[in-house]
């Protein structure tokens, strides 16, 4: 039986408190979001799950027994090498050597099939972020951390991606930050606002994902939380 991942306690920056006490539990094989303002502490959970340097103090308690893939709001890809050895980047680092078949699959549906021996600079930024992508998928980690992970997408292939991901990532237990309400809408089984007061559920769509974009039930909730970050804004 797996485990959820409990986050519990509270993240100082000097004598600051940037994210106060609070509790966030991820269910295992289940898609979760936060979304909040900017500057609120959104990505320091996704570092502090990752067990990486934060810059601050977390005063808590992790529980998290499972392996972590993360993908990281900058693609991260190494200039000198080709969009195929950055995607393998992982097993490279490790010593291993990719599969090569996945590799191929996960370069295709992503689309980057005829880009596979461009280097970084030749590439998009949209075509970047998908290589991060594609690095992440091929990790096969049962934990999966995403750090706003279309946001540099238009809005067809943003809409294919999530698809994509939300299928690949199936069983898996998923933490996403994002900024977009109906991607959030689309894709999670339960949803979080994050700010300065702490943390709190807004229900999610009761339905399977990934959900289309025109479902009534994604686009209430889409509104939903639209309005609450605005009203959050507004204070």
């Amino acid at each position: 039986m797996t485990l959820p991942v409990i986050l519990s306690g509270q993240v100082r920056f000097g004598g600051r408190v940037l994210v106060p006490p609070i509790r966030l539990a991820l269910e295992p094989g289940r898609w979760t979001s936060i979304l909040g303002p900017s500057g609120v502490g959104k990505t320091t959970l996704l570092r502090l799950i990752a067990d990486l340097p934060i810059g601050g103090t977390f005063e808590g308690r992790l529980e998290n027994p499972l392996p972590v893939a993360l993908m990281a709001q900058d693609p991260g890809l190494l200039p000198w090498l080709t969009v195929r050895q950055n995607a393998a980047l992982g097993a490279r680092l490790r010593g291993q050597t990719a599969d090569p078949l996945r590799l191929d699959s996960i370069l295709e549906r992503v689309g980057l099939s005829n880009h596979a021996g461009k280097y970084p600079p030749a590439l998009s930024g949209g075509q970047r972020q998908r290589v991060a992508l594609a690095r992440t998928l091929m990790e096969d980690r049962p934990l999966v951390l995403l750090d706003e992970p279309f946001s540099a997408l238009d809005v067809r292939m943003r809409l294919a991606m999530q698809d994509l991901t939300a299928g690949l990532l199936g069983g898996r237990t998923v933490l996403m930050v994002t900024h977009d309400p109906a991607e959030a809408a689309r894709l999670s089984h339960r949803i979080h606002l994050l700010s300065e007061d702490g943390l709190v559920e807004e229900r999610a769509p009761d339905t399977p994902t990934p959900r289309l974009p025109s479902d009534p039930a994604v686009l209430g909730c889409q509104g939903a939380l639209l309005t609450r970050l605005l009203s959050r804004v507004a204070q």
